[in-house]
């Protein structure tokens, strides 16, 4: 039997992640990912092979296909095609998922993967016949609970018992562990400047002191669980994420040619999506990831590296509760609470994360990348350093 062609991940990189509003604003999203592409491009040039096709995650728009914009605009060449693709919060990991299953199916040789999000020049735009801004898109249909990700966390804390005090204290963690890493340059190698600016915008000290002073961001939302029992509502924007810009991408393709160029890899294992329950999206994560350890062979013990979406921490502590896993190995520079979430493309960055981490240590266990999506959805992925 003709064994399966593997697909690895090589030149891992991402922009610095930019608070909406602030040093990346002046962006638009194609113009986020386009020196991520360059790069990344740059790195596997020298295999000679061509780009079959470039895949980005995004959110929320312009709209048309990213990707192929985002290709032109990074000088990749009129021959090289795009394509976007839209899970939500789980578009950039998804969209690597979607290039290594072509590699592994024979019908690519080399990708650029990843995802771009700028919340900064979104557009606004407004439902027909009402006036009423677009802020999102549903996440289910009518008959359906859809709630928004903020109200959904808390009542995923109320319903999984995680309190205040332990969300705080994941934030504290996060802040510190980000301005640790920042410190001593251990996001540098992964970074792609973009005009200038080469340096993660948001993390920032915050003490328990600090936290415990931020009000609940969603009381009025969150006072009754979706089961009729009040509860006290323990999200903040202290212990939540920021809305953001930037962009990660990395080269998918065959093993032969990472050795050929001398590139250190990532191997992708296994991969799985999961849905469940829309009114508690925040627990998405942990059947997907349960279900890619079960491909993979493997359980929540055999891990040494975890990324898992910070969105909000009752979210992240909500996915480790349930998988069991070992928080001393979770987002250990920190997460999307200290450095942002830009939606598209925060998948892609748990990857980019993953590959600084695991390629820089003496450690060959392998690595979980997780997302948990608005609507109930969940994606992951099991990584493992390529011999």
């Amino acid at each position: 039997m003709t064994t399966a062609p593997a697909a690895v991940l090589v030149a891992a990189r991402r922009t610095p992640i930019g608070t909406a509003g602030r040093g990346l604003a002046a962006h638009p999203v194609d113009a986020l990912a386009a020196p991520v592409l360059a790069a990344v491009a740059a790195q596997v040039a020298p295999a000679g092979l061509p780009i079959d096709d470039v895949v980005l995650g995004n959110c929320m728009g312009p709209g048309g296909d990213l990707a192929r914009v985002a290709a032109l605009r990074a000088g990749l060449g009129t021959s090289v095609p795009g394509v976007t693709v839209d899970r939500q919060c789980g578009s950039g990991l998804d969209a690597v998922m979607q290039a290594a299953s072509r590699v592994r199916a024979g019908d690519a040789r080399l990708l650029i993967a990843g995802g771009a999000e700028s919340a900064s020049t979104a557009p606004h735009r407004l439902w027909p016949g009402t006036g009423e801004r677009y802020t999102r898109a549903p996440f289910a249909p009518p008959g359906f609970a859809d709630p928004d990700m903020g109200p959904a966390a808390d009542h995923l804390a109320a319903v999984q018992g995680i309190t205040r005090g332990r969300q705080d204290a994941w934030a504290e963690r996060s802040h510190r562990l980000a301005l640790e890493a920042q410190a001593v340059g251990r996001f540098d190698a992964e970074l792609v400047p973009v005009d200038g600016i080469a340096r993660d915008d948001r993390p920032r000290a915050m003490s328990a002191a600090t936290l415990a002073r931020f009000v609940p961001a969603f009381a009025e939302a969150s006072m009754t669980r979706a089961d009729g029992v009040a509860h006290e509502a323990t999200v903040t924007a202290g212990n939540s994420c920021g809305f953001s810009d930037g962009a990660a991408a990395m080269a998918v393709t065959l093993p032969e040619l990472a050795r050929e160029l001398g590139l250190p890899a990532l191997r992708v294992r296994a991969a799985a999506v999961s849905a469940g329950d829309p009114a508690l999206p925040g627990l998405g994560a942990a059947p997907a990831a349960a279900a890619a350890l079960d491909r993979a062979g493997l359980t929540a013990r055999d891990l040494g590296f975890v990324e898992i979406t910070e969105a909000f921490a009752a979210q992240l502590l909500a996915v480790s509760d349930a998988l069991s896993l070992d928080e001393g190995v979770i987002n250990t520079d920190g997460g999307a609470i200290a450095l942002g979430h830009p939606w598209g493309a925060s998948g892609a960055v748990l990857l980019v994360r993953l590959a600084a981490r695991m390629l820089g240590a003496d450690d060959d266990r392998p690595a979980l990348a997780a997302c948990s999506i608005g609507g109930g959805q969940g994606i992951a992925m099991i990584v493992e350093r390529a011999a």
